[in-house]
């Protein structure tokens, strides 16, 4: 059906990020539909059967429509171009919206589980008819339809909203054969056990809205960026001669399809520093192209034709694998003198280093002295982003 309404309503020959926008919309317009119908036939099985699981069943699906609204919302505002207070687009608006629907999943989990325990205590008979049971299978068939397209078009667009609706539908879809299964039970056993399953339901909501609140949080507190992103740029980056190495990147996340990157590269010294710049602008270019990424790149003169401290630098990358085998140096200089030599460069520490600066420097300065007598380092602790 999806396929069907993207060829009527969304033209061919849109940008990507308008496709993107459409697709949203249109899925979070079909969800609220569809979990309006399922609304309906849930409360009128949950009436006619008295059962208090289907009728909170009925009521998540009530929210759900909400939470396709909320994610409608989203889109539409994420859409909205760039402007004078919000230069870099509005794009975490649909983090946001991914987030309202986690809290909107929490919400009626424990409204049912409440419910459910009051129906334990003051427990009504259950009708365990035909017809509720097939408005729950019925219920069920279109929530998997309804978790394999959003999860589909989630993932291909990389919306977070989306991928929250996925998961809010398989939890629909499990809450309401927890249910079927309890009137099953019923039926053959004459035991009333709806407000137990209530509560199994509740719980399993519970799970899911919160998972998916921490899915929806990390990139609104910033994340690590993507391993193949990073892959990527230094791969196109490095591809390059003139560049003898990369540090110091950092990918700001302004919302799915807005990223934009900073990072150093290493270059000669001794090179023209306009045929330098030429290209780094190429570079950044590039990016662009391939990535869809806006980067800004700092360049960091170093010297690479003095044998010496080439073979300092080499041997102090070893050196530093002391520290945390991640560890990396960079911007590396020899500054000798009478009585000492300096060595100055930074340090990239792991987070998985729990020293502080200062601790960091004095380890790194024991192994250098360990090495070299009377080398002393003038050191900046930087953490990796990446």
């Amino acid at each position: 059906m999806i396929s069907l309404l993207k060829k009527l309503f969304i033209k061919n020959n849109t940008d990507d990020a308008t496709e993107r926008r459409a697709l949203g919309v249109l899925c979070s317009s079909v969800g609220i539909l569809l979990n309006i119908v399922l609304f309906a036939i849930k409360y009128f099985a949950g009436v006619i059967s008295h059962s208090i699981a289907i009728t909170a069943d009925a009521f998540n699906n009530l929210s759900d429509a909400g939470s396709s609204f909320i994610s409608l919302i989203g889109f539409k505002f994420a859409g909205m171009k760039p402007d004078t207070k919000h230069p870099f687009g509005h794009g975490r608006i649909e983090y946001l919206s991914g987030l309202g629907i986690s809290i909107a999943i929490i919400v009626v989990a424990f409204e049912l589980f409440t419910t459910s325990i009051d129906k334990i205590f003051n427990p009504q008979a259950v009708d365990t008819s035909t017809v509720a049971m097939v408005i729950l299978v019925i219920s069920i068939c279109i929530k998997l339809y309804m978790f394999l397209y959003n999860n589909s078009i989630g993932k291909n667009i990389n919306s977070a909203g989306m991928k929250a609706t996925a998961m809010d539908c398989v939890t629909d879809s499990v809450a309401t054969f927890v249910v079927l299964l309890s009137m099953l039970f019923t039926k053959f056993t004459g035991i009333n056990i709806d407000g137990y399953c209530g509560i199994l339901v509740s719980l399993f909501i519970l799970y899911a809205g919160i998972t998916s609140a921490k899915d929806t949080l990390a990139p609104l507190l910033g994340t690590k960026p993507d391993e193949e992103l990073v892959d990527r740029v230094h791969s196109i980056v490095l591809s390059y001669d003139k560049v003898h190495g990369i540090h110091d990147m950092v990918v700001h996340d302004y919302g799915p399809g807005r990223q934009i990157i900073s990072l150093h590269v290493e270059v000669d010294g001794t090179e023209d520093i306009y045929e330098i710049h030429d290209v780094i602008d190429t570079i950044e270019k590039d990016l662009y192209e391939q990535l869809s990424v806006e980067t800004t790149i700092h360049m960091d003169p170093i010297d690479i034709h003095n044998e010496s401290t080439k073979e300092t630098r080499d041997e102090m990358n070893v050196l530093i694998k002391k520290l945390h085998n991640d560890a990396t140096i960079h911007d590396f200089r020899i500054v000798p003198g009478t009585t000492h030599t300096n060595l100055i460069f930074d340090v990239v520490v792991p987070f998985e280093v729990k020293m502080s600066d200062d601790e960091v420097k004095e380890e790194v300065q024991k192994i250098v002295s360990e090495r070299w007598e009377n080398y002393f380092t003038v050191l900046t602790i930087d953490r990796s982003y990446v």
